[in-house]
C-alpha cells in the first residue's frame, strides 16, 4: 500500500468508518435475451448477510438485449434499497463490470457519452439510471463466469429465463 499524508490517511480512515456503518447487501444479477436481440429477461438477488435474509427479483421486456437486461438487473435491484449501502454486485456480464472496473463510464460521460470510437454509448439511458443509483453506495463489482456452477448465478439464469420463457411480468420473492 502507498505510504498515504496525514491528511488521505484521515480521509481514508474516514471512508472505511463510514462503510463499516453501512448496511451490506450482495447483489447477484443476470440477464438475457434470446435470440438477441429478442425477449428477454432479468434477474437478481439481493443477500443481506446482517439479517440472514435474502430477496429474488425477476421481470421481462418484449423486445431487447442481453445487455440491457444485464443493465436492468442491477438497476431494479439498487432500486430496492431503501437507504445507502455498502454493495457487492456479483455478474457474470463483463461488459457490465469493466466499465466500472475499468473506467469505461467515467470516460463515456466525460466524452459526452461517446465511446472510444466516438459511437453513441449504447444504453445510455440504463447507464445514466444505473449510475445514478450507484452514486447513492459504495458499490464494488466482482465478475464470475457464467454457468460454472456459481449457485447465486446459476438461479438467476433460472429466473431470467423463466421471465423470459413465460412473458412474465416483474416478479417478487
Amino acid at each position: 500500500m502507498p505510504v498515504l499524508s496525514p491528511l488521505a490517511q484521515r480521509a481514508h480512515a474516514a471512508t472505511l468508518v463510514r462503510m463499516n456503518d453501512l448496511a451490506r447487501v450482495t447483489i447477484f444479477s443476470d440477464g438475457g435475451s434470446k435470440p438477441n436481440p429478442g425477449p428477454g429477461g432479468w434477474a437478481a438477488i439481493l443477500k443481506y448477510p446482517d439479517k440472514a435474509a435474502e430477496k429474488e427479483l425477476s421481470g421481462y421486456e418484449a423486445e431487447t438485449t442481453n445487455n440491457r437486461m444485464e443493465l436492468t438487473a442491477v438497476t431494479r435491484a439498487l432500486q430496492q434499497l431503501k437507504r445507502p449501502c455498502a454493495v457487492t454486485v456479483v455478474t457474470d456480464s463483463e461488459y457490465l463490470a469493466n466499465a466500472f472496473r475499468q473506467g469505461w463510464l467515467a470516460k463515456w460521460k466525460r466524452n459526452g457519452w461517446k465511446t472510444a470510437s466516438k459511437e453513441p454509448v449504447k444504453n445510455q439511458d440504463l447507464w445514466v439510471a444505473l449510475d445514478a443509483l450507484m452514486s447513492q453506495h459504495q458499490v464494488t463489482w466482482q465478475w464470475v463466469r457464467g454457468h460454472s456452477g456459481h449457485p447465486e448465478n446459476e438461479r438467476c439464469d433460472e429466473l431470467a429465463t423463466r421471465a423470459r420463457e413465460s412473458r412474465g411480468a416483474d416478479v417478487e420473492t
